[in-house]
């Protein structure tokens, strides 16, 4: 009896130690004081004032061109599956095991001595094939052949859920063949985008060089190939168009597809990936295809063969020895992003095995770092949320009730997937070698290729993700009206298991609230409840939808980036509207959950740490060249608009920081953006 009450008493003693400890472990806390520029007035410059102090002791490194909020939990997260791969490959696994795939895999790429000895040799026999090339017909073969080993020099083919039809996977002809992030990096004639065309034709140079071409022959070498793409470039969509999906759905059959591109034989080509009969499928860009079809006629066959080889190459570069590397490095890091350094070699690799056999990791990632109580609270934190945005969506006083019905059945079908996914993939059929780490590279490209193939005219898997568990992101998916929430990203400062309501409303509660508002921006709106692209709207909600966004999309396009370059509104409106509705719908599921008692912490109320811990989210230092990059080519705002943008939107806002007229952070209430 005396034992079982010491034991019961040690038992509580050890019990009421850890919750001591969970109380005060300075993870709960969410705010760090010193993070704070508190010199600043939060009415003036939130940003400033919410993120000085951090932006002060978290100075970018040099292996970075950004380094924010999210990416320094991407290196705790990227710690985690180190300690993974440590366990791994410490040990001796059965060969054609997962263990033994991935530790072949990224023992071959550590393997720098064996890459340096074989040299270019993993290449060769792609490059003999682009030599022996003779005519159009042989190229458009060619092309076939490594379209099936991930190379895809002209278009990308990729298999999704049918816009119009969410129950059946379909094929997707994409535009593809520049090696500059897009379009306008070809096109543009100011003086930043001179210089990196220069950069660009240096690097092809160099690299030919290393190819054995002489300084003089590999100019021009890169000269007809920086023509080719530039040309591809002319008949390219632009970036803010193909985020408008009616733009980007055209629904053809080999025959059809044939008559706006006749000089490309389709047939042939669907017959050499495998796909004899594709039937329907969807053509996203066809005035590109058309382009495409247009050069087989009037580009000769020897200027296609350079193309070919520097599409080789160049996507194969990081793979190859350390000149290799070096040159693509040169130019897509520090030129393009303003790097300084190369990431560690090991950080590299290990990319590259993750991403290779990215649910394998996955699985042991959550086996060792995701809790499932986590799991549990995350997903009552998206009910709340859920109950939140419904609560909104009644009380907009623009928005007619037929639509608002129709909203309301899409919020109520949207599909949750927290933490990682209930079936995991089978790797058996990828072969991994010890000896060679490109190799290994086109076998995971293979795979991916005939894992895509197979779902091509089947019904949609509905459990499959679009990430692995130990991505520090989330999304939603408008074809399957889903939000998904990777294990990884539920850790703080994002997630706190034992943190206050306050600072989980506004970091994982934003980014709930943001993927759910993604479901009702200016391209997940067009989609309804089932995942199809149709029109749910009355005429007249549309247009006021449309002049409410205007208003957001004008305000952002006023900030200034760099100089005299302006942030895009248009192009990140889609983010910028889920953004928005992200903090308006946390902060409303925070005042349904807030008791009224609530005591300040740090001298701070529930609704000012809601606002600091949202604006924390978005903490973050960025190169220049990074920030222009950013601006012609991602969707999203520069961090610091993501604080300042939505904030100056919302009166809440306002009351908790005592912003009025004159504040940097203040809007008349005629000037904001009211949309969910």
């Amino acid at each position: 009896m005396q034992k079982i009450n010491y034991l019961l008493i040690l038992l509580l003693t050890m019990g009421m130690m850890a919750c001591n400890q969970a109380q005060k472990a300075p993870r709960d806390k969410g705010i760090e004081l010193a993070d704070l520029d508190t010199t600043v007035s939060p009415a003036a410059d939130f940003d400033h004032y919410a993120n000085g102090g951090w932006k002060k002791r978290n100075p970018l490194p040099d292996e970075k061109s950004r380094y924010g909020t999210f990416d320094k939990l991407g290196d705790v997260a990227e710690q985690q599956v180190k300690t993974v791969f440590t366990e791994i490959t410490s040990k001796q696994y059965e060969d054609g095991s997962i263990e033994k795939k991935i530790a072949n895999f990224y023992h071959s790429g550590m393997d720098t001595a064996a890459i340096e000895a074989a040299g270019i040799s993993p290449i060769e026999p792609f490059l003999r094939q682009v030599e022996q090339l003779k005519n159009i017909q042989g190229l458009q073969q060619l092309v076939a052949q490594w379209n099936k080993m991930g190379i895809s020099p002209f278009f990308g083919l990729y298999s999704n859920a049918d816009d119009k039809n969410s129950t059946m996977e379909v094929a997707y002809l994409h535009q593809g063949g520049l090696r500059m992030p897009n379009r306008d990096y070809y096109l543009n004639t100011d003086k930043h985008s001179v210089e990196i065309q220069q950069k660009y034709r240096e690097f092809i140079s160099h690299v030919f060089q290393l190819l054995g071409s002489s300084a003089n022959v590999s100019e021009k070498q890169a000269e007809a190939i920086f023509k080719l793409e530039k040309q591809m470039a002319k008949f390219s969509m632009s970036k803010l168009d193909q985020r408008d999906p009616y733009k980007t759905y055209h629904k053809m059959d080999e025959g059809q597809l044939a008559k706006i591109a006749p000089n490309y034989n389709w047939a042939a080509y669907f017959d050499g990936i495998g796909l004899g009969d594709p039937g329907d499928f969807i053509v996203s860009q066809p005035d590109f295809m058309k382009g495409i079809s247009e050069m087989m006629k009037t580009v000769p066959v020897d200027d296609w063969k350079l193309y070919m080889k520097w599409q080789l190459v160049s996507r194969m570069a990081p793979y190859l020895p350390k000149q290799f590397v070096d040159l693509s490095f040169d130019f897509y890091g520090k030129t393009l992003s303003g790097q300084l350094k190369q990431r560690p070699r090991w950080k590299r690799v290990q990319g590259t095995t993750n991403s290779a056999l990215g649910e394998a990791v996955g699985q042991m990632y959550v086996q060792k770092y995701f809790p499932p109580e986590a799991k549990e609270r995350m997903i009552k934190l998206v009910e709340n949320l859920r109950t939140s945005l419904g609560d909104r969506i009644n009380k907009l006083g623009w928005m007619s009730d037929t639509t608002k019905q129709k909203a309301l059945e899409k919020l109520n079908a949207i599909t949750v997937k927290v933490g990682y996914p209930d079936k995991w993939k089978d790797y058996s059929s990828m072969k991994v070698t010890p000896d060679s780490y490109l190799d290994n590279v086109l076998a995971s490209g293979r795979f991916d290729f005939n894992d895509m193939l197979k779902k091509i005219n089947q019904p949609v898997d509905k459990k499959e993700w679009g990430m692995t568990p130990q991505t520090v992101n989330a999304y939603y998916n408008p074809s399957a009206n889903e939000i998904v929430f990777p294990a990884a990203i539920l850790q703080p400062p994002f997630f706190y298991m034992h943190g206050d309501d306050a600072i989980n409303y506004g970091a994982i509660g934003v980014v709930i609230g943001h993927e759910m508002s993604h479901g009702f921006d200016d391209h997940g709106r067009q989609y309804d409840k089932d995942g199809n692209l149709t029109d749910w709207w009355t005429k007249d909600d549309a247009a006021r939808f449309k002049k409410r966004a205007k208003v957001l999309a004008d305000q952002y396009s006023q900030f200034t980036v760099l100089d005299t370059v302006k942030a895009d509104g248009e192009l990140t409106l889609g983010e910028n509207i889920a953004d928005l509705g992200g903090v308006n719908v946390a902060y409303n599921a925070l005042q349904m959950a807030l008791k009224g008692d609530e005591k300040p912490i740090d001298g701070f109320t529930p609704n000012q740490r809601f606002f600091l811990a949202y604006a924390h989210v978005w903490a973050e230092n960025i190169r220049d060249a990074e920030k222009l990059r950013r601006t012609k080519t991602d969707v999203h705002s520069l961090g610091r608009y993501r604080v300042l943008g939505p904030l100056r939107n919302i009166e809440a806002f306002d009351k908790a920081f005592d912003a009025k007229k004159g504040d940097g952070m203040y809007l008349a209430p005629d000037k904001r953006a009211v949309i969910w």
